[in-house]
This record gives C-alpha cells, structure tokens and sequence, in this order.
C-alpha cells in the first residue's frame, strides 16, 4: 500500500497505471494474434527474454532467446554480430513482425518497451506469455 497525501493506493494499482496508462504505447498480441502471425509469416522474429532456467523447461516453437536484461545491448549490436550470437537475422527497426514474450507478460512488456525505444516501432508483447502458450498448447 502506498500512501500520497490523501491518496491511498495498492502495489497492483500503482503496476496497472505504470504499465497501462503511462505508457500507452506498448503493443501487445493475443494468443490467437501470435498463432495467425506464426501461421503466415516466414519474417517473425519471436524473442523468449525468459532466464535461461525457465527456457529449458519449455519455449515457443521458433523463439531464440535473449534475456530481458541483455536485450537493450542485442538489439544494439550490428547485425552481422546480431546474426553470429542468435543465428538469425537482425530485424530492420520497422520490421512488422518482431514479438517478445516471457512468462507472464511483465517482463515480455519491459523488453518490448526496450525494442520501442531503441527504435523497433512495431515491436510487440505476447501479453499471455510462456504459461498461457503451454496451457492453450498442452505442454
């Protein structure tokens, strides 16, 4: 609980208001979004920012993985060195197609927050994460 003069409100408030109304911009993708674009897209770039614990256990068909914490410096590589350490193509900063995710959404969020301000302008949030992908896939 935090207490602003009169003002009193809960930690969950205070995250709904941090991540939905102060930053409005953040693009977020369903689970039926993400299976249609996985469908017909050969470009998707899908990024697990999970900690490398929780990708053993399970990921995303075609994800690669780049932790929430490194991915301001991966996505500010060249991409020839983006290509070398991940195995795929550095995506242009207007790809359409680029999709981050983690468990939950949160962290997912943070990264694609990150994407957006170095300059991935359509970059997106799997907003069910990792646990709503497994529970709607059976894994």
């Amino acid at each position: 609980m935090i207490l602003w003069g009169y003002l009193t409100i809960s930690y969950q408030t205070l995250l709904f208001l941090v991540f939905n109304v102060f930053a409005p911009s953040l693009t977020e993708i369903s689970y039926e979004d993400l299976k249609a674009l996985m469908a017909k897209s050969e470009k998707l770039l899908l990024v697990d920012v999970r900690t490398k614990e929780e990708v053993d256990k399970g990921r995303i068909p075609g994800s690669i993985h780049i932790h929430v914490d490194s991915v301001e410096a991966a996505f500010a590589l060249e991409p020839e060195e983006f290509k070398a350490k991940f195995g795929v193509t550095k995506p242009p900063l207007d790809a359409p197609e680029l999709v981050l995710y983690c468990q939950m959404g949160m962290r997912g969020g943070r990264a694609t927050s990150k994407a957006q301000e170095l300059g991935y302008v359509n970059a997106s949030n799997y907003k069910g994460g990792y646990k709503e992908w497994s529970a709607k896939e059976g894994n």
